[in-house]
């Protein structure tokens, strides 16, 4: 990877509907050039896709949580098949510490969440913060020397 791969990086981290042309302009190369390097990107799993940073609030969602969750290791393979089921499981990460994994998720009401978590607990321990504001979102990786 080399300066030119981590600009059209940035570019795309920024805005990923910025179209060939703009970034073709920005690094000096043709859109077919550019073209090419991110389908090598793509291929090389550096990109692995391409998404619309939503709103929850907008939809409804006004209630973003993150939840601790204590789950056995044998139960992991269940766990993980249910999360994956729930839609309003944003992220699931496997973590360190006193809880094995982290949830991200978004629910329309309190209530929502409160059944939510209880059907939770019959893998394990749970603990629970409720979002009151993200001063920082999501943002791209720092792809710059």
């Amino acid at each position: 990877m080399d300066d030119i791969d981590r600009k059209i990086l940035k570019l795309l981290q920024e805005n990923a509907r910025t179209s060939l042309k703009t970034i073709a302009e920005s690094t000096f190369l043709s859109s077919p050039a550019v073209s090419a390097r991110i389908e090598r990107m793509e291929k090389d799993g550096v990109i692995s896709g391409y998404h619309a940073l939503v709103d929850p609030i907008k939809l409804g969602y006004h209630i973003v949580a993150f939840i601790n969750l204590n789950v056995v290791p044998e139960d992991k393979p269940k766990f993980y098949d249910y999360a994956r089921e729930i839609p309003n499981v944003l992220e699931c990460s496997c973590v360190t510490g006193e809880y094995s994994m982290l949830m991200k998720v978004a629910f329309q009401s309190t209530m929502e969440l409160d059944i939510f978590i209880g059907q939770l607990q019959k893998f394990g321990k749970t603990s629970t913060q409720i979002v009151f504001s993200t001063q920082v979102g999501p943002r791209g990786i720092d792809v710059e020397d």
